[in-house]
């Protein structure tokens, strides 16, 4: 794509938050030369959602303008957590679990991303032949004053939580991946911005071979999730995977507060600008009924990430069931119920209702469940619960129905 560097930059700026410093990067991108852009990925879940698409959807354009991704999975640093936005000591995962979670990265991100355009690299492959003296060399590039600098572990230690030294480490080892890959360039969440600037820093002083010049960083705005209250995110089970069969994701982009629908066309979809504001518009003005935005919004994902055909199916599926001109009888609810199996916990034997949710997976929570229940939008069949406390005994068959868009359908294995 031959396209001028300052076209390019107009380009990458869109849907940006910052660019640091976007002098130096209008600069790299006037020298001609492919760049290197480095996108970092944790191995937390197996999954990929529309957070994470934010990012991906941008590294995609760099592709397009002649620029070199390279996909860093963390299976190594993974294994202390990212602190990044924490409230508390992220759970450290092992190595089992760190590759049962990438085994599916590669099929995911190539449903954005261009494989020929693509480095993939897991960064074990450096920092784990670190020996003791070169991470202590790594460690004194800062202070502890200046990592206490940093908002969540301040908040945290001024709370008198716990801040492990090993959590110290992930800025520093994250800033080590961007020397090991020589990267131009680093995109990523808000969340990130501290961490991109120490790699900043370490490249231009690398304390164990020769200096490099420094990356630019682009940063996003975060996502918010299916709740419209916190970042998208696997831990709160309020995401939307991009794997996720057409009807699924469809009906949770249908359940996003209409407060999110403006962002969600932003930084998710290829709608243009001058339309999203339109949009916005007609909303704000009674013109638009946001259900019907919405629509359009989960036309406009599903197509990306499946088609255009599997979109229309989904939103004609999703309208036959529930729209709220007609009753809904159990047939419309087992077309679009998923199947789940019955846990052996569960099998056999009477057990509270917010329970079964939870274990079902159904609810993120015992807490959620309750709260759900108490709302009187759960059904076992055609009986609403109301008492998260009703002991219910789970068979074969039954349908569990959370809201109007969850529909389970309950198997024995």
């Amino acid at each position: 794509m031959d396209i001028s560097p300052e076209k390019q930059l107009e380009l990458i700026r869109a849907n940006t938050v910052e660019i640091i410093p976007e002098e130096e990067l209008l600069e790299k991108l006037r020298s001609g030369r492919p760049l290197r852009i480095k996108l970092g990925v944790d191995a937390s879940g197996p999954d990929i959602h529309l957070g994470h698409a934010v990012v991906l959807r941008k590294l995609r354009l760099f592709q397009d303008l002649g620029h070199k991704a390279v996909m860093i999975v963390g299976d190594f640093t993974g294994m202390i957590g990212d602190p990044s936005g924490r409230a508390d000591t992220r759970r450290q995962l092992t190595r089992e679990q760190v590759e049962q979670n990438i085994a599916t990265y590669k099929a995911q991100v190539f449903k954005i991303l261009d494989p020929e355009k693509t480095e993939f690299r897991y960064n074990s492959e450096w920092l784990g032949k670190l020996t003791p003296e070169q991470i202590i060399r790594l460690a004194a590039t800062h202070t502890v004053a200046q990592l206490l600098a940093r908002e969540d572990f301040a908040k945290r230690y001024q709370a008198q939580q716990p801040v492990s030294l090993h959590e110290f480490l992930y800025p520093i080892f994250q800033g080590y991946d961007s020397i090991a890959i020589r990267a131009d360039v680093e995109i990523g969440g808000t969340d990130q911005t501290f961490n991109f600037l120490v790699a900043r820093e370490m490249q231009r002083a690398n304390p164990l071979a020769e200096s490099q010049e420094a990356q630019c960083i682009v940063t996003f705005p975060l996502l918010v999730g299916t709740d419209g209250v916190e970042k998208m995110g696997k831990s709160l089970n309020n995401y939307i995977g991009i794997m996720e069969p057409p009807e699924e994701m469809f009906g949770k982009v249908m359940s996003i507060p209409d407060a999110a629908i403006q962002q969600y066309f932003e930084l998710c979809t290829d709608v243009p600008a001058d339309q999203v504001a339109q949009t916005a518009a007609d909303m704000g003005s009674g013109k638009l009924n946001p259900r019907d935005a919405k629509r359009r919004l989960g036309r406009e994902i599903v197509t990306l990430y499946h088609s255009a055909e599997a979109a229309k199916q989904a939103d004609e599926t999703f309208m036959s069931v529930f729209s709220a001109s007609r009753e809904q009888t159990r047939e419309d609810f087992e077309a679009v119920a998923e199947e789940v199996a019955i846990p052996e916990s569960l099998r056999g034997k009477p057990v509270w209702a917010s329970t079964a949710l939870a274990e079902l997976g159904l609810a993120s929570s015992r807490g959620e469940a309750r709260r759900l229940i108490e709302g009187g939008g759960v059904y076992l069949d055609e009986r609403r619960l109301s008492d998260p406390q009703e002991e219910v005994e789970l068979a074969p068959g039954m349908l569990l129905r959370v809201g109007k868009r969850r529909v389970a359908r309950l198997t024995a294995k």
